[in-house]
């Protein structure tokens, strides 16, 4: 991946495709990415980025406001988490069996894994708790979506994805960031339908979206919560 600048705007440049338009996306960490056609030159990708210059300012103030509000957490009892859309409320316990558990309608965290492990132990816990829960469910969505898009799904793994909520491998793998057990289950299933249709389609053209429309007649909504949301889900 290049780093590029043209003007004021710093861009990665990722490798070219086939496609046939270029695809510009601001990423959740508020870089500027972008895939052309592979028979575009570096000069004249920079002229494509230049002429959508106010669409990526307009993106990257929107990107700033939303992430304004981003949490900071202390980890003491009685701080919110979020788990398949529903908030839950932390508890620190003296003991238990495994470091962290969602019981009587709280999320229920050993104080030792705080207390000597600190913030870092405290996020790992969640991630665990979210990541194996989750396997199973995204699972069963993709087996769900699959034929309605009609396409066959290779594994499904749940990890830490950094800053992208999904990715589709091109051998039909399919790996989701173990936040999107954050959501609720409608924006789920919009992310797991988003990346099967990505089998189809690599870019975000618009056959993409008449694809995913296809699943998901209101994905426009579920994308925008997402966008709009998508920030509270972290930890």
């Amino acid at each position: 991946m290049q780093v590029r600048q043209v003007h004021d705007i710093e861009y990665h440049l990722l490798p070219g495709t086939a496609r046939m338009t270029t695809d510009i996306v601001i990423e959740r960490d508020g870089v500027v990415t972008v895939r052309p056609p592979a028979r575009m030159t570096p000069e004249q990708i920079d002229q494509t980025v230049l002429s959508k210059r106010m669409w990526i300012y307009r993106s990257l103030a929107e990107w700033r406001e939303l992430n304004g509000g981003r949490i900071n957490r202390e980890w003491v009892s009685g701080e919110s988490f979020m788990y398949l859309g529903s908030s839950y409320r932390l508890e620190l316990v003296p003991e238990q069996d495994e470091p962290l558990k969602l019981k009587d309608g709280r999320f229920c965290l050993l104080k030792s894994v705080v207390t000597e492990l600190g913030t870092d132990g405290a996020s790992k816990a969640f991630a665990t708790f979210y990541a194996d829960k989750g396997q199973p469910r995204l699972a069963r969505r993709v087996a769900y979506f699959a034929p309605k898009v009609g396409v066959a799904a290779g594994r499904v793994e749940v990890k830490d994805l950094g800053y992208r909520w999904a990715s589709c491998l091109k051998d039909g793998d399919l790996h989701f960031h173990w936040k999107c057990l954050m959501a609720p289950l409608t924006i789920i299933d919009y992310i797991v339908a988003h990346e099967l249709c990505h089998m189809l389609h690599r870019d975000h053209s618009s056959a993409f979206w008449n694809e995913v429309d296809k699943v998901l007649p209101d994905y426009q909504r579920r994308k925008e919560w997402l966008r709009v949301r998508g920030v509270e889900l972290d930890l």
